[in-house]
């Protein structure tokens, strides 16, 4: 335990056998998580608008609602901004009845990716560059079976805001 902690604690463990540093198990999750950087401006504001509603779910609180829609007024060369928050939450309420488990939101301030994020910015910039067959290949590996068509239809839906 004490071991773990330390290495936890440096940036780099020395690697006797390699005979040269190697980043700590943590440091190297995290190095390999994606970031908002590489994706437009669109997708930003619809990853923002999925963590805002995903800690609405979370928390059951309103006020995240309306942080949502506070935000998508605010973001630029958006022109219906109820209409975008509406499809950003009826793919996030899909999504949560054809998963086992829950969905994870990193907070919305957040530079990295949780897993299910990096996914549905995946399906968003598909989406967005129309490739139908991709798309239904991706959604068929991220949703359960029997939502397939209904997530495809939101995406798209989104992807079109």
């Amino acid at each position: 335990m004490r071991s773990f902690m330390m290495e936890a604690a440096s940036n780099s463990v020395p690697d006797p056998e390699a005979g040269q540093s190697r980043l700590c198990p943590l440091q190297a999750a995290l190095a390999t998580r994606p970031g908002v950087e590489g994706y437009d401006q669109f997708c930003r504001v619809a990853l923002s608008l999925f963590r805002f509603i995903g800690a609405a779910y979370a928390t059951g609180a309103s006020d995240c609602w309306e942080a949502a829609y506070r935000f998508a007024d605010e973001a630029p060369g958006i022109a219906d901004s109820p209409l975008l928050v509406a499809r950003a939450a009826a793919l996030v309420r899909i999504l949560r009845s054809g998963r086992p488990c829950e969905l994870c939101f990193m907070p919305p301030s957040c530079r990295r990716l949780s897993k299910d994020e990096a996914e549905l910015m995946r399906l968003l910039s598909v989406a967005r560059s129309k490739q139908p067959g991709e798309l239904e290949t991706i959604v068929c590996g991220f949703v359960g079976s029997g939502k397939e068509d209904a997530t495809t239809r939101a995406v798209n839906a989104l992807a079109c805001c």
